[in-house]
């Protein structure tokens, strides 16, 4: 949504790591789950008045109560004025709360542990304020598009382990009794038009990419979908009955409801019938262009929306807030509650353990109490108008935590990159110079005779409402910001110990930092949220081995992806070849491809071992949350053998890529289909264990309509990322 402001760590080493497989729910099942609280509701609705029933889908308008959603209650049957609150990493415009690291930095963690733990704290935060639904997480923008402005909400370009972390996240929050929203449904990858524009996608694309962790989200029973902006395949998302009756209601089976990005509702008649269930927040952000209530209420007494259609909306809202609990003991709402507790745990964990380490050349990290260190970069401090002096975080100002937008929250607190390393330097009796500023003007005068010299730059985007440095949400271009690759040519001239720091939403072209003559490690920090220069301290000093690894590819140029921000409609033209997949199938070198991350240790991986039940043919199972029963179901095991074979302790991420059979359509050289992160000792063995579900192998036949796993020889590719496979195998179908 858009718009204007309103008045435990992870446990300890793990000798065999799991990675995501079907989740083993306590009973009753998803399904049984929401047949009981459907009945409830039903119940409940044959108590309504029609009234009743139009105030319950019908938001009250905008900055007209005390969230950013809001609809009125029916004191009849107990149910609470609803309030739905963004976002995706925490509570907007609260101020005791913790500023979550975004999904982007969560995936880059490839940690289960830690991406289920940031859920359950969101969920805990948005209970202790009284929100009923958290408008999170984000499978959309998946981040086809590497400029897309919102894509650091989500999890990355890919749509397997957005669709593991979608599903881990969705689990946390309604674990503790909160609805979550899964957004923005669906194909909408850019901010330039999204009000206007068509995303025109083929049948086989939208269901093996964009509709895949969609897909997760409801097989993890995600209380509500918001559906999105654009148009797809001509049709306004919200009105649109193939991607909201067709492929979520009936061929996914979802059992919850679809709930309105804000004002990205049309009409009053199309929309209802199909298959949105409740608008948001009413209006506009005029007050203006109220489509329901007293609208839907007309178009149900003419017969245009009937009664039984009303009757659904309802009953799938009312569902959700019987499913999980929320007609109970539910707190009384109250955004400015102190709810943060040690929750920044997580942050810090997450910031540190999705730092992707991308160069260290002469092993020059770890740091080992250098002498002097010089720091540089504006990026370095805290913005100096203050932390959030931007309203939704819309400038580029200081050190970089989140994106901007809706997306983003108030920091409690900021630790920038200076403030930790001033406090490790003066512990360890260390000298750090300062050059808060990207000007290359005076930048000799601080680095040179340094032990190492440290330079951070940034790269920032955000949602379209805000325009930062001329950037309209989307980012004109994938170089640094500030001129930072001067920055940097500048520092390196004069100390020939140069680490770069980044801190960017997504890639940017490293080429010019990379051929720098002393740029000796380049570190990738994502964006760490309001603990930035903690877990950055963490890795520069080896507390922590760095452990993050790629969600997307850096490329070495712009044209490398194939992709860009159109001005008109995007018809999708790379179909599923997206990020790696479309790196992999044109023969394109990237510079770092997905997956990868260094470690201040070395792994070998050894002892690949396959079992296979699998069969060639159609999923038929009965649709469940999710879609067929028999997708879900585990086909195959593959094993595999990690060893820490270095003199440090640290975490590697084996990753599963599978090949298709020639029997199948087109389909990517690779395609990740398991991954999983142990933490070992130095010496020490694991084993990582890939469970491949029958959607794992199947692919989406438009002709049948159906996920079918086609006969033949898979190739199985177990290694450090999509571009470094130790161990091969394969399995006949």
């Amino acid at each position: 949504m858009a718009r204007y402001s309103l008045a435990l760590l992870a446990a300890a080493a793990l000798v065999r790591a799991e990675p995501y497989c079907p989740v083993k729910r306590d009973e009753p099942t998803g399904t049984a789950a929401w047949a009981a609280a459907h009945s409830s509701a039903a119940a409940a609705v044959a108590r309504l008045s029609q009234q009743d029933k139009i105030n319950i889908v019908t938001g009250v308008g905008w900055d007209k109560g005390p969230c950013v959603g809001n609809t009125s209650p029916v004191n009849s049957i107990g149910y609470p004025q609803l309030c739905l609150q963004d976002g995706p990493l925490g509570i907007r415009f609260g101020t005791g709360i913790t500023a979550f690291t975004p999904g982007i930095q969560a995936a880059s963690t490839w940690d289960i542990e830690l991406i289920r733990q940031r859920g359950q704290y969101l969920g805990a935060e948005a209970r202790g304020c009284g929100i009923h639904v958290l408008l999170g997480p984000v499978a959309g923008a998946l981040g086809k598009i590497p400029h897309g402005g919102r894509n650091w909400e989500a999890f990355g370009s890919d749509p397997y382990l957005t669709g593991i972390a979608m599903a881990e996240t969705i689990e946390g929050i309604q674990s503790q009794g909160v609805q979550a929203c899964a957004k923005h449904y669906i194909v909408n990858e850019q901010e330039l038009n999204r009000e206007t524009m068509s995303s025109n996608v083929d049948d086989r694309t939208m269901h093996e990419i964009y509709l895949w962790p969609f897909a997760d989200a409801v097989h993890s029973n995600v209380a509500s979908v918001m559906c999105s902006y654009n148009k797809i395949n001509g049709t306004w998302a919200c009105e649109s009955d193939s991607a909201q009756n067709g492929l979520l209601k009936k061929e996914l089976g979802f059992r919850g409801y679809i709930l309105s990005d804000w004002n990205a509702q049309h009409t009053t008649v199309g929309s209802a019938n199909s298959g949105m269930d409740m608008t948001m927040p009413g209006s506009d952000y005029h007050g203006n262009n109220r489509l329901w209530g007293p609208l839907l209420s007309n178009a149900v007494n003419s017969g245009q929306v009937s009664r039984q259609r009303l009757d659904d909306m309802v009953t799938r809202i009312l569902a959700a807030w019987y499913l999980l609990g929320q007609d109970k003991n539910y707190p009384p709402i109250n955004i400015r509650a102190n709810v943060a507790g040690n929750h920044k745990e997580n942050t810090r964990a997450v910031a540190r353990d999705g730092t992707v380490l991308l160069r260290n050349e002469g092993n020059i990290l770890p740091l080992s109490n250098p002498r002097r260190i010089a720091l540089v970069g504006s990026a370095a401090v805290v913005n100096p108008r203050g932390m959030n002096a931007c309203p939704d975080r819309g400038c580029n100002d200081g050190a970089l935590g989140m994106g901007w937008g809706s997306g983003s929250v108030n920091y409690p607190y900021f630790v920038a990159p200076y403030d930790a390393l001033r406090e490790r330097a003066q512990r360890d009796g260390s000298q750090i110079s300062l050059h808060a500023s990207d000007n290359t003007n005076g930048v000799q005068g601080v680095v040179q005779g340094a032990d190492v010299a440290i330079v951070c730059i940034t790269a920032n985007s955000g949602e379209g409402y805000i325009t930062v440095e001329g950037h309209p949400g989307d980012r004109n271009h994938l170089d640094p910001w500030h001129n930072g690759n001067q920055l940097v040519q500048a520092v390196a001239a004069a100390n020939k110990n140069t680490i770069v720091v980044v801190h960017s939403t997504g890639p940017i072209i490293l080429e010019t930092i990379l051929n720098t003559p002393g740029v000796r490690a380049v570190v990738w920090a994502g964006l760490p949220s309001n603990e930035n220069g903690n877990a950055l301290v963490d890795v520069l000093y080896g507390l922590t081995n760095p452990s993050g690894k790629l969600v997307y590819t850096i490329a070495k140029r712009p044209e490398d992806y194939g992709v860009s921000v159109v001005r008109g409609d995007d018809n999708f033209r790379e179909g599923v070849f997206v990020d790696y997949r479309w790196f992999d199938q044109n023969n394109i070198e990237p510079r770092f491809e997905f997956g990868f991350g260094l470690s201040y240790t070395n792994f070998s991986y050894s002892a690949l071992s396959i079992d296979s039940n699998a069969r060639a043919g159609p999923a038929t199972g009965q649709t469940i949350p999710g879609g067929p029963a028999d997708l879900w179901e585990t086909v195959a095991t593959v094993t595999a053998q990690i060893t820490n074979t270095g003199g440090r302790a640290g975490a590697e991420v084996a990753q599963l890529y599978l090949s298709y059979p020639s029997s199948a359509p087109s389909t990517p050289p690779r395609q990740l289909r398991g991954f999983a992160k142990l933490k070992l000792q130095p010496g020490q063995s694991g084993t990582a264990t890939f469970n491949l579900r029958k959607r794992d192998l199947a692919y989406w036949d438009t002709g049948r309509q159906q996920w079918v796993v086609p006969s033949g020889r898979f190739g199985v590719n177990v290694g450090a990322s999509s571009r470094d496979i130790r161990l091969t195998g394969s399995i006949d179908v």
